[in-house]
């Protein structure tokens, strides 16, 4: 996958897989200078409802593009998608993305991938049709949503340099949980379920889906398999 460090490295030194992983993280690094709202991270974790009943009204949408209702949202249909939007990306920028966004390489983008997706594409929105299509979609909340999560990431990332280390993983727990016992405990296991690919930085799409496993997004998906 894209932006896989060795152990042995640092983010700073490696070189991103796609032209896109650096895009993401230079993207990150400017909103970065902006600064965040965040006060705690217990502040991220009360916005978790209502972050939650946002996303999952995506699920039309998501449903809309996924031309032939198999539950997953295929590169040509993401191509469609983008079109349809009017969000000016390359076919290398869109395939780009695909991959990045498809962790299972199942060529079929899922629910919760595609919400990934949308809030990288918010996120590169310096690209005017980027911020474009967000609002075309009709869900005035999405973008505020977005941000929060933006927002979430920058309180998190304590020396901007757009990632997330275990340390600075641990600071944001102490600050909430300050003189609990538990506080070490559980900031590493919010690590742990951040960094999948375990080379002890988290960058913002892994991040992202991080956060649509703590709010409930891929139970969504699995009450569609349910009913079909």
């Amino acid at each position: 996958m894209g932006g896989v460090l060795r152990k042995d490295e640092s983010p700073k030194a490696s070189v991103p897989e796609t032209k896109l992983e650096a895009k993401i993280t230079e993207a990150m690094q400017r909103r970065e200078t902006e600064g965040t709202s965040m006060k705690s991270f217990n502040s991220i974790i009360l916005k978790f409802p209502r972050i939650d009943e946002s996303l999952r009204k995506c699920k039309a949408t998501f449903e809309e593009f996924d031309e032939d209702g198999n539950g997953a949202i295929d590169p040509q249909e993401l191509k469609n998608c983008f079109h349809k939007l009017e969000i000016n990306f390359t076919e290398e920028e869109i395939d780009d993305l695909f991959e990045a966004c498809d962790i299972n390489e199942d060529m079929g983008m899922n629910f919760n991938e595609f919400i990934v997706l949308l809030c990288l594409v918010y996120l590169l929105k310096d690209d005017p049709t980027a911020q474009h299509a967000i609002s075309r979609m009709g869900m005035p909340n999405l973008e505020a949503t977005f941000e929060t999560l933006v927002d979430a990431f920058v309180f998190l990332d304590k020396n901007k340099d757009g990632y997330v280390s275990k340390n600075e993983m641990v600071d944001a727990i102490n600050e909430t949980a300050a003189g609990e016992r538990s506080s070490g405990r559980i900031a590493m296991k919010r690590f742990e379920e951040m960094d999948w690919d375990k080379n002890g930085m988290v960058n913002f799409k892994e991040f992202l889906f991080a956060f649509t496993h703590w709010v409930g997004i891929e139970d969504i998906e699995d009450e569609g398999e349910d009913n079909v």
